[in-house]
């Protein structure tokens, strides 16, 4: 009996399935990593004005750190589980920024830049699964 590895071992088949990211799915990656990064330090409020929540300020951080970790592991396995928890993390995020929209007397600057948020968000996740057919 051979030592050596046989084509069905699973070592093999772990090369096999990793994915080879394409161009789109690079530059989604690239996006949401610094979206995560730029999630990492809280947006400071106006002078004078309310924020949002502490407890949403505490989310967003930690969804920056999820969504940082997923990037490097996308990036560096190849992995599709990677891509969705770096999707997953970015529209958790978008969806918290949401009650800018509603919520009264929020500033014209803070409702701007969650707006920006949810359609670079829209952009990425799109990216992120926008891979090659098989």
């Amino acid at each position: 009996m051979s030592t050596s590895a046989h084509p069905d071992s699973r070592a093999v088949r772990g090369l096999d399935d990793r994915l080879s990211l394409s161009r789109a799915q690079r530059t989604g990656l690239v996006i949401g990593g610094l979206m995560s990064v730029v999630s990492l330090v809280p947006v400071p409020t106006p002078e004078g004005e309310t924020g949002p929540p502490l407890a949403i300020l505490v989310l967003v951080v930690a969804l920056g750190v999820i969504g940082t970790v997923a990037t490097v592991a996308a990036w560096r396995t190849r992995s599709r589980v990677w891509l969705r928890v770096l999707a997953g993390a970015l529209v958790v995020n978008a969806v918290s920024s949401l009650p800018a929209f509603f919520v009264p007397d929020v500033p014209t600057p803070l409702v701007v830049f969650a707006a920006a948020g949810v359609v670079l968000t829209l952009v990425v996740v799109v990216l992120l699964f926008s891979g090659r057919r098989r």
